[in-house]
């Protein structure tokens, strides 16, 4: 589990492409402290496995279904990518649960600067627009963040001076596109609520 605060921007090193996957190595100092092979790093807000590790970097294979569904399958050798670690049992819970289970993508639409923030606006897609709500969570690009206002086709969050400098956040532009995870929270109710409607209610026997 992530909380989707990005603790290093890091950096796509080499891309190999083997049919309808890819493995990447990636430079990241922090994450690869105490990184071995099994381990879980997000990148963008997809969790990928390390293969490899060393100097501070590491090697992830990415399958065709994690290619199709985000943003990873653009990137090329010196893109900068956001990186978190899994959260240790008994951290802190600094911004949401985050799974790094991407449901998909969406496209910068604008940008408003403001005195010590800015606005950054999105596209949503019909899918996903009954997950997102005004002061709800949403991970864009593996960066917790807190919905502003939503619509049904768009929504906007508000970026602070640390998200803006420390993040891919900083220097997306109309037109990018990044991974969007909505808040699991939600899709368990929605999943909870469908069951009970197919359920009858049971009859007490007593």
């Amino acid at each position: 589990m992530f909380t989707g605060i990005i603790e290093e921007l890091g950096e796509i090193v080499t891309i190999e492409r083997t049919g309808d996957s890819a493995r990447l190595r990636l430079r990241g100092a922090v994450v690869t402290e105490d990184a071995g092979h099994g381990d879980s790093i997000a990148v963008n807000g997809v969790c990928l496995t390390v293969v490899e590790t060393g100097e501070g970097e590491f090697t992830a294979d990415v399958m065709a279904e994690t290619l199709h569904r985000s943003n990873l399958a653009l990137l090329g050798p010196g893109d900068r990518v956001n990186l978190e670690r899994p959260t240790p049992v008994g951290g802190r819970l600094g911004g949401h649960i985050v799974q790094g289970h991407v449901d998909g993508t969406a496209t910068v639409l604008g940008r408003a600067p403001g005195d010590h923030w800015e606005s950054v606006t999105f596209s949503l897609s019909e899918a996903l627009s009954r997950y997102v709500v005004e002061k709800g969570s949403i991970t864009v690009d593996g960066v917790s963040l807190t919905v502003v206002e939503a619509a049904e086709d768009r929504f906007s969050v508000g970026l602070i001076p640390t998200t803006l400098d420390l993040t891919t956040l900083g220097f997306r532009q109309p037109g990018d596109m990044v991974n969007l995870e909505v808040d699991v929270l939600a899709k368990y109710v929605e999943r909870l609520l469908a069951h009970q409607e197919r359920t009858p209610d049971r009859v007490s026997t007593r």
